[in-house]
């Protein structure tokens, strides 16, 4: 009986909620008409489409924004990556080679793209969207509008049959393809890489890379700039921070800014003074070309980690100076490693694949609790050494 008059209010609460989305729903169904999708089209659609919480839980959760940024990078950019976009460079040349021919875009660039945003492919999200954005449409007052056009843009993908509806599976916020588009980007942007008069996103790599091509031009890329570099800040320094606003680079040059190495300043135009991890972190001079990779998610950390992979696939060296962190980023093999270690303590976290989830965090706690660490469920190097008996 107790339990009953427990689960009670929550079947209440649920079934009230699928009420509010059945209603939203149909408020929806006039909306997408306006943009000229069919009744036909929607109902086809929507048809049996509930609601998936999950939507609401990872859109108060993104990584860009609650993961300390050397964790961020340390999976995004690790030795294993760049293996992985430079076997990409070759195995698609020609269709880089045309897509930077066609857009000015350096295919280090678009490649970069590619590996962070789905990890060349492997990794393009499996949630339907019409779910997704509908779920977030009727359940996300903060963010309703956003997922509300989405919605719309799909059932028009839908609608001019550029893919089959059930090819579009993808992120919690719509991203979908290789290269992650959100499908009113996708309406804008999208291109035909292969010359088979389609704009195929999920199953050719052709468009994908293409349009990833084509919206980085669109942002402002500059052919043959750089997007920024590592540079020295002198003690104490105490002047302007920030992606913007950005002066002049003999501005920064007379802050005593310097490159990494000690040498002068380079490249045309203004650039900012990124330091991502505060005074004591990493510090970088960025230009136009780091904003139009901004622009692709509107993190820093994201367009860090493109730019960066970028500098790494083309031979360049990794962020030399140190994160202020005593307790250093794991790599996607590092975490492999660390998932392994956990199940031979007997812990039950899944497959050890790198992704560190529920599972994984919660054995973490626990290791963290015996080893005498705050229990934060974060993969680091502290927890990994201690795993191993060092």
């Amino acid at each position: 009986m107790r339990a009953l008059k427990l689960a009670l209010p929550l079947l209440l609460a649920a079934s009230a909620a699928q009420a509010d989305f059945d209603s939203c729903v149909a408020g929806l169904r006039s909306a997408a008409a306006a943009q000229g999708v069919s009744g036909a089209t929607f109902d086809r659609a929507m048809a049996g489409v509930t609601p998936d919480m999950k939507v609401i839980e990872a859109m108060n959760n993104q990584p860009e924004f609650k993961t300390p940024i050397w964790d961020y990078l340390g999976t995004l950019v690790d030795d294993e990556k760049v293996a992985e976009g430079r076997n990409m460079l070759r195995q698609y040349a020609s269709v880089l080679a045309s897509a930077e021919q066609r857009f000015g875009v350096d295919r280090h660039t678009i490649v970069a793209v590619w590996g962070v945003e789905s990890d060349f492919g492997k990794a393009r999200g499996k949630m339907p969207l019409v779910q997704a954005l509908s779920t977030g449409a009727c359940l996300a007052p903060r963010r309703n509008a956003f997922f509300k056009g989405e919605l719309i843009a799909t059932l028009q993908i839908i609608q001019r049959g550029d893919l089959r509806p059930e090819r579009l599976m993808g992120s919690w916020a719509g991203a979908f393809g290789h290269t992650q588009f959100i499908p009113s980007t996708y309406m804008r942007l999208a291109v035909d890489g292969d010359g088979d008069g389609r704009r195929d996103l999920v199953d050719s790599v052709a468009d994908a890379l293409h349009s990833t091509a084509n919206f980085m031009a669109k942002a402002g890329w500059q052919t043959g700039a750089t997007w920024g570099y590592e540079v020295r800040v002198p003690d104490g320094y105490s002047g302007p921070t920030g992606r913007n606003p950005k002066q002049p680079v003999s501005s920064w040059a007379a802050r005593g800014v310097v490159k990494y190495d000690g040498s002068s300043l380079s490249g045309s135009g203004n650039a900012g003074l990124l330091m991502p991890a505060g005074r004591n972190g990493p510090a970088f001079l960025v230009f136009k070309n780091y904003d139009a990779a901004y622009s692709y998610n509107g993190a820093d950390s994201y367009a860090l980690a493109i730019s960066l992979l970028s500098d790494r696939i083309r031979g360049r060296p990794g962020i030399q100076a140190a994160w202020p962190t005593d307790d250093p980023p794991l790599s996607r093999e590092e975490r492999r490693e660390l998932q392994r270690l956990l199940i031979a303590r007997g812990f039950d976290v899944g497959e050890p694949d790198g992704a560190v989830g529920a599972l994984t965090r919660a054995a973490i706690k626990q290791v963290e609790a015996q080893i005498g660490m705050a229990q934060t469920g974060r993969p680091g190097g502290k927890v990994l050494r201690s795993l191993r008996g060092r």
